[in-house]
């Protein structure tokens, strides 16, 4: 009966730890140079863009940056970056896309995924918010996707998908 208190003591405590914490080592697995191929729509209804992206990412236990370029059409090219800080029980940040205008990035992490609200710095496809997903596929593989509410039918639909390796 003595041995029971502690270990009912020691298992308390383990499902009380902040999510925050078990959240950080996440963050870490980021970090390096990726490259990768994927999609990106411009606007819902017009034909998705073949891109070839670029990033380095760096960061700690609860801070993450990346920096990076897409190029599509052979000729086009694009600097975007993202920092995202936690904050509490999840994340806030900013996102720097094609537009050059920083949005404001809050969200939390499940499993092997940090899923991101964005608020964009202007009106895009009808209003001000999408979704992001920043998605760990296994070793030395990520996702990188956005996904917008089609004004004039209010479905989901996927405006940029990037999948990165090392």
């Amino acid at each position: 009966m003595r041995f029971r208190r502690p270990i009912i003591a020691c298992i308390a405590s383990l499902l009380s730890l902040p999510v925050s914490a078990q959240e950080s080592s996440f963050l870490p697995t980021l970090k390096g140079s990726w490259t990768g191929v994927g999609t990106v729509v411009t606007r819902i209804g017009a034909k998705p863009i073949n891109v070839t992206c670029k990033f380095d990412m760096s960061g700690g236990r609860t801070a993450f940056s990346m920096d990076g370029t897409c190029r599509g059409l052979l000729v086009v090219q694009r600097k975007i970056s993202a920092t995202l800080q936690e904050s509490g029980n999840g994340y806030r940040g900013t996102y720097t896309g094609p537009s050059g205008q920083p949005s404001t990035l809050s969200g939390r992490q499940s499993g092997n995924r940090i899923n991101l609200s964005v608020r964009w710095a202007r009106v895009i496809n009808g209003d001000r918010t999408a979704n992001m997903t920043i998605e760990s596929r296994g070793a030395g593989s990520l996702r990188l996707q956005t996904v917008d509410k089609d004004p004039s039918t209010g479905k989901t639909v996927v405006t940029s998908s990037i999948n990165l390796n090392r």
